[in-house]
């Protein structure tokens, strides 16, 4: 009797590294908020030397994580923005978990889940997900990837005029990691997702906004008023 044969076994996908993860993490950040992503800009995001960041690309680009165009803009490919994706989808999670159950604040829920992504399987995650309700967002409102749901129109905090008022939709995940105290400094005056946020002041020559949030006057860089994004 002929043997049948047996089906061919798919090849085992070698687990990504805590370091590659971070630089797919930090790619997808950076390329959700629209901005172009660059080696010095990396280099400069994970706090790692630029040689450091060249060989990291390098060795994504091998493994057709990444890849670049003429202007040495980094680019995720379609498998670099599925794993990216994975590995997003897994730190928001926490962070819910972290804050809605747990109650930990904004801040120390952002760091911690940076840890616990590293380790969380997609079956934790899930399960993880099912337990807290299925939500669309991270507690600061960016999206959860897979979750579902429509993203509403939005526009910065810093393009409202004095007299406007807007509800918080989200915090930018470039604003967090580059000014590491903007969720502390957010929690603690008051500010929480749907909250209504209306202008004060506005001083484009000194680069300021002030806002009522939660009955108090809050007073922010525009800068950091143009990472804070709330309802059209």
């Amino acid at each position: 009797m002929p043997r049948t044969p047996r089906p061919a076994k798919r090849p085992v996908e070698e687990p990504l590294s805590d370091t590659i993860e971070r630089y797919l993490e930090a790619i997808f950040y950076i390329d959700a908020e629209g901005d172009v992503v660059r080696a010095a800009r990396l280099a400069e995001w994970l706090d790692v030397s630029q040689p450091s960041t060249a060989s990291a690309l390098q060795r994504m680009t091998k493994s057709g994580l990444v890849e670049s165009n003429v202007a040495k803009d980094v680019l995720l490919t379609h498998r670099g923005r599925e794993l990216a994706s994975e590995i997003v989808r897994r730190h928001r999670i926490a962070e819910r978990w972290l804050v809605d159950v747990l109650k930990f604040d904004w801040l120390t829920a952002d760091q911690e889940a940076s840890r616990l992504e590293h380790g969380m399987s997609r079956e934790v995650a899930d399960r993880l997900f099912e337990l807290i309700g299925r939500p669309n967002s991270c507690p600061h409102g960016n999206p959860i990837p897979g979750a579902g749901g429509k993203r509403p129109p939005e526009r910065a905090l810093s393009t409202l005029s004095t007299g406007d008022c807007a509800p918080l939709l989200r915090i930018s995940e470039v604003a967090e990691h580059e000014v590491p105290d903007l969720l502390s400094f957010l929690g603690e005056h008051g500010f929480a997702l749907g909250r209504e946020i209306q202008v004060l002041e506005v001083s484009r020559g000194a680069g300021t906004v002030t806002v009522r949030v939660n009955g108090s006057a809050v007073a922010m860089s525009m800068e950091v008023a143009g990472k804070v994004w709330v309802g059209v």
